[in-house]
């Protein structure tokens, strides 16, 4: 989980969770971003298979595994979290081809305007931050799921989360992603965009 800052990135926009556009808000957000070249693109599934409020990630990294696998590669899912004790250790040991693009998603706690909102960011994110952990900065993008106010006094919050708000952001991101990188590579118009569990 991680606390969204004040930091302006390069690119950033602010989608409401439920929008019935936000895969297509997400898709030409990514589209825009992505640059030119990329040959293959990362997606770090930040976060917890235990905690409600930190499963967005790895949620996200389930409902795109094995979909495009020539361009796509997940790294987090909820059967394999990347959380706080995985995520150093796993992130280490890959190399990353050159031109690649890594996409990383995780939970984050913000300021009332951007709770129940899904950010796409032209920048890194902070693992961990939220919940005062020191990890290092992640993604070439980020895409945060904005699950809480960050008030000190919430943090037990994250384990009730309301579970179909993480729901609908992960399928709403996951479906971001999957037409971003269909419409990148120029998948065929009826190639899935979901892995269904």
């Amino acid at each position: 989980m991680n606390g969204l800052d004040v930091k302006r990135a390069l690119f950033e926009r602010m989608i409401p969770f439920n929008h019935k556009l936000a895969p297509l808000f997400i898709r030409d957000s990514l589209y825009s971003i992505i640059p030119e070249g990329t040959e293959h693109i990362f997606v770090m599934g930040i976060g917890s298979n235990v905690i409600n409020g930190d499963s967005l990630g790895p949620f996200v990294g389930t409902l795109l595994q094995n979909l495009y696998p020539k361009h796509l590669t997940v790294v987090g899912n909820l059967l394999s979290p990347l959380d706080a004790q995985a995520l150093v250790p796993r992130v280490s040991r890959i190399t990353l081809p050159k031109n690649s693009f890594v996409i990383a998603i995780d939970s984050v706690l913000g300021s009332k305007r951007f709770v129940n909102s899904i950010v796409v960011r032209e920048s890194s994110l902070l693992p961990g931050s939220g919940l005062g952990k020191n990890l290092p900065p992640i993604g070439d993008c980020s895409i945060m799921g904005v699950v809480l106010d960050n008030d000190p006094t919430m943090e037990c919050s994250i384990f009730s989360t309301n579970l179909h708000l993480i729901y609908t952001m992960a399928t709403n991101i996951a479906k971001g992603i999957s037409l971003a990188v269909r419409q990148y590579y120029k998948y065929p118009s009826d190639h899935p965009i979901l892995h269904h569990c």
